[in-house]
């Protein structure tokens, strides 16, 4: 079982849906080779179409630290900029039950 689960909202805007999702499968396909990542999955939400959903399990925080350097991040944060409909929510998540 991983130490850190992440889970990610990303929100496109209306018309740009195809675009992010290429830059965040894209990301997806780098992220799984990182050292630590043991679940790195993308979904769309269906009550909110268009809302990407990234679910993720690292082995530690410095394994989500230097991903969050990584230059496949820095590309899919760039190429998909000007087609956010509001910012990306990451929300580190504790177990409780």
């Amino acid at each position: 079982m991983s130490d850190l689960h992440v889970v990610a909202t990303i929100p496109a805007k209306p018309g740009s849906e195809a675009v992010v999702r290429d830059a965040l499968t894209t990301l997806v396909a780098a992220t799984r080779g990182e050292e630590g990542c043991v679940e790195y999955d993308l979904f769309e939400s269906l009550s909110a179409p268009g809302t990407f959903v990234m679910v993720e399990s690292w082995r530690s925080q410095a394994d989500l630290d230097a991903h969050m350097a990584s230059a496949h991040i820095a590309a899919a944060m760039g190429s998909t900029a000007d087609h956010l409909a509001g910012d990306i929510a990451i929300h580190p998540l504790a177990h409780v039950g």
